[in-house]
């Protein structure tokens, strides 16, 4: 394992460790001691929910790049693109496993479907998404599995268990392989913006909070998808694969200019967004983005969002990282981060207008408060244990699987 992948596989383990209590709390006591109540009943683990799942899609839809529209300029990175894409979605279901309130009932969905609702069909999506991103990783990954299968090290029988006992390397079977590739990501693309954008209209579709019914709302998703996949693919690359800044220099590079575009295009939605509410001085509109704006949180939209997410990376890869890995990357990283301010002030300002005026006055029940909302210990430990195990995954792809196309052998 390389010294960083080693780095992030002890970072994992500790976010582990001091997210375990969390995990045992939550798992023990259910929801008891968490921050939100009946009138906010999305919070924190919804957020880093949706940013998980943005991630992933906009991953897959630029190792699509490669291996549905033939850019050979990101040949090299197109299977950390996949298997970057895999760790967020198993990320993101953690999260969202985890905020059920009956987490043992999540195969519900499937015995009892209801056909007519958004969250139903997204699960099915993320079902077929998974299944289809796992197969299309074992066809990429299938030739460096055979040709690492020699030996008798431990990683010599991993990969002998991988090739599932298809070691045909003929050119015949190579090139069926990349067309069967070809033919998962063609169908993949869809997919992607299916299920990213469907994660969109579940908050469209909410017709009692106007600050998430509007048609723009899943396309806003699926813009920045493609933004934080792609600036956490490009940091990944630059800081986590060896000599990434050196050998994938021009990969970083071109990976940056795609994603000023990208951050462009998501800062001009959210000021459309923002203007047009404000503009309007609609109560049920205006009110979340004046809790944005200005309210106790406000360093997660200015600071964190604008700041760190948009505005940020934005300059540094038109000035400094035109042409420099090393800023590209860390412009990359800052959007990564960034982003999760951008998703948190996707949920939480949605409640903070009454759907009913007076109702929060009405019953004297107490879960039923309007009030500012805190994480609480609870929320933050599986928030950590949860991120915890997508970097130790993260982590274990770079020392156990052949993520870069060279390598071919164990």
């Amino acid at each position: 394992m390389g010294k960083r992948a080693l780095v992030i596989a002890i970072v994992g383990v500790l976010l582990l460790a001091v997210g375990l209590p969390g995990l045992i709390d939550r798992l023990t006591h259910g929801m008891l001691n968490v921050g939100w109540s009946t009138p906010v009943p999305w919070a924190m683990w919804l957020a880093f929910y949706i940013y998980f799942i943005g991630l992933s899609a906009g991953a897959f839809l630029i190792s699509s790049l490669v291996y549905v529209f033939g850019m050979k300029q990101f040949e090299r990175i197109g299977r950390l693109a996949l298997f970057t894409a895999l760790v967020s979605l198993l990320t993101a279901l953690l999260f969202v496993w985890l905020d059920l309130g009956h987490m043992e009932r999540f195969f519900f969905v499937f015995i009892h479907p209801g056909f007519t609702s958004p969250l139903a069909w997204i699960v099915w999506l993320y079902t077929l998404y998974l299944i289809l991103l796992t197969a299309e990783i074992w066809f990429v990954m299938r030739p460096s599995f055979v040709r690492g299968a020699e030996g008798t090290s431990p990683k010599a029988r991993l990969y002998r268990a991988l090739t599932l006992g298809v070691r045909d390397l003929s050119p015949k079977a190579l090139e069926r392989d990349r067309k069967v590739v070809r033919v998962l990501a063609t169908i993949g693309i869809p997919l992607a913006i299916a299920f990213h954008g469907g994660t969109g209209t579940v908050f469209a579709v909410t017709v009692a909070r106007a600050y998430w019914y509007t048609g723009l709302f899943p396309i806003m998703f699926l813009v920045s998808a493609l933004a934080s996949g792609g600036a956490l693919l490009t940091a990944v690359v630059a800081f986590l694969v060896p000599n990434g800044l050196g050998e994938h220099k021009e990969e970083v590079v071109a990976l940056g200019r795609f994603l000023v575009l990208l951050l462009f295009v998501d800062f001009l939605m959210e000021i459309a967004e923002i203007l047009v509410s404000l503009y309007g001085t609609v109560p049920a509109h205006f009110i979340p983005i004046q809790e944005q704006l200005f309210g106790p949180n406000w360093w997660i939209f200015w600071i964190l969002g604008m700041g760190m997410g948009l505005v940020g990376p934005m300059l540094i890869l038109t000035f400094p990282g035109r042409k420099s890995a090393l800023w590209t990357g860390i412009a990359a990283l800052l959007a990564t981060i960034g982003f999760i301010g951008i998703r948190w002030n996707i949920v939480l300002p949605g409640f903070a207008v009454e759907e009913l005026p007076g109702i929060g006055r009405s019953f004297m029940e107490p879960h039923w408060v309007y009030r500012f909302y805190s994480p609480t210990w609870t929320e933050w430990g599986v928030t950590l244990f949860c991120i915890g195990a997508g970097a130790l995954i993260l982590a274990l792809g770079f020392w156990l699987l052949p993520l870069r196309a060279e390598e071919a052998r164990a």
